[in-house]
């Protein structure tokens, strides 16, 4: 557990949540390339948390899967109730936010 946040990596595969087990109620998928996986997903979950903080129950969940060329992101996590249209598309578009997807690369090391 690292800052109160559990980590379960494996060879190729890194996911972050505050509870166990990690529970995806919703998700989205992007890709992006190479970088620290743990700096990732922190960055990610950050973003995420400050997108959908008003969302009741919500609880982050980041998971990067290795691929070829990077990684596949999956990012939602927990929540109570019914899980509106709106919640995906407000996590579809952290996700696919350029100014976040830069600095997540950049505090990864990477340059995009």
């Amino acid at each position: 557990m690292s800052n109160g946040w559990h980590i379960i990596q494996s060879e190729g595969s890194l996911t972050l949540s505050r509870r166990l087990p990690p529970r995806f109620d919703f998700a989205v998928q992007t890709e992006l390339p190479q970088g620290n996986p743990r700096r990732l997903a922190h960055q990610i979950r950050q973003d995420l948390w400050r997108a959908l903080q008003d969302v009741r129950g919500f609880s982050p969940v980041v998971q990067l899967d290795q691929t070829p060329g990077g990684w596949t992101v999956t990012a939602g996590g927990r929540a109570s109730g019914k899980i509106a249209a709106a919640i995906q598309a407000k996590a579809n578009a952290v996700l696919e936010h350029p100014g976040n997807r830069a600095r997540w690369l950049r505090h990864a090391r990477i340059t995009p």
